[in-house]
């Protein structure tokens, strides 16, 4: 077996997001955006992101500005994600299928990404779509987040050609169900949910208040919404990706690439014996750092 480690102090060469984000820009397409518009310490413009709606309002306009989507619209319980660090996710599965291509970057729709818990952001197929023209097949288990991720579909044109939803059935289950039984991906790509109860939810959600200079009075407001199974399930990010492990064994023959996020680096370990064990051909593990906050892509291929 090969193992690859390689750490980037930065977010990835091609990401977008490398400069301060141009708020001028930003509210010329969602002017809503300017009400919460604000000076920081040394005089530069930023939001207070504490206030949910301001990150909601940056977000679409990260996206209408960016990436080609005219429509993105979701209820405030949902996760709002940050997009440079998606973006880099992106980018790095770009990189892990350039190497089986003699160094260049597939694209267009030949390219097909499995994204398990598409979420009702879309937010992985609208940076893959704008940036490589991949098609996607989107799992979710909520049956409201996907109501809501094909409302966002179905009014970019330019998604509709290129992403599909699937619902997951089985809270139990994570390719079953959702990989047909002839069908084949470049990469699976995941965001799991990171937490292990609610209670450990809003923990995380003080903390990250308290870290941006609030007053916590009560049960706090999550700067970072989220539905339960957007955020956390039982076992937590280990469990939920040790499942993923187990059954990427039956699909593959089905997938070229299996990969998934890894906030916490005391999984990595554990998980990596599971993947030797499982005698996996190859294993990854991709750091990446975006400001303070440091994630892993964990890929394996058979």
């Amino acid at each position: 077996m090969k193992d690859s480690k390689k750490t980037q102090k930065k977010l990835h060469q091609r990401n977008k997001h490398h400069n301060l984000y141009d708020f001028d820009k930003l509210k010329q397409v969602v002017p809503e955006l300017g009400n919460f518009i604000i000076k920081n310490p040394s005089g530069v413009d930023t939001i207070d992101f504490a206030i949910p709606e301001a990150v909601l309002l940056l977000n679409k306009a990260i996206l209408m500005k960016d990436y080609k989507i005219t429509f993105w619209e979701m209820p405030k319980t949902n996760l709002c994600p940050p997009i440079p660090g998606r973006a880099d996710y992106i980018h790095y599965i770009a990189d892990l299928l350039a190497e089986g291509n003699q160094g260049k970057i597939p694209t267009g729709k030949s390219v097909k990404i499995l994204d398990l818990g598409i979420g009702a952001n879309v937010i992985y197929p609208i940076i893959g779509v704008a940036e490589y023209g991949w098609e996607f097949v989107g799992s979710e288990l909520d049956v409201v987040s996907i109501k809501t991720a094909s409302h966002i579909v179905e009014h970019n044109p330019h998604l509709k050609s290129h992403v599909s939803i699937r619902q997951q059935t089985s809270k139990r289950n994570i390719l079953k169900n959702i990989i047909g039984e002839k069908e084949y991906f470049d990469v699976v790509i995941c965001n799991p949910p990171f937490f292990k109860s609610r209670a450990e939810v809003m923990a995380k959600t003080t903390q990250k208040l308290k870290n941006l200079g609030k007053e916590v009075v009560g049960k706090p407001i999550q700067n970072f919404s989220g539905q339960n199974n957007e955020l956390w399930c039982e076992g937590g990010e280990k469990a939920f990706i040790t499942n993923y492990i187990y059954e990427s064994k039956h699909f593959k023959r089905q997938a070229v690439w299996f990969t998934t996020l890894v906030s916490n680096k005391d999984n990595l370990k554990p998980l990596e014996s599971l993947l030797k064990r499982s005698e996996v051909k190859e294993v990854r593990i991709i750091n990446m750092e975006q400001g303070n906050k440091v994630s892993r892509i964990l890929a394996w291929k058979y």
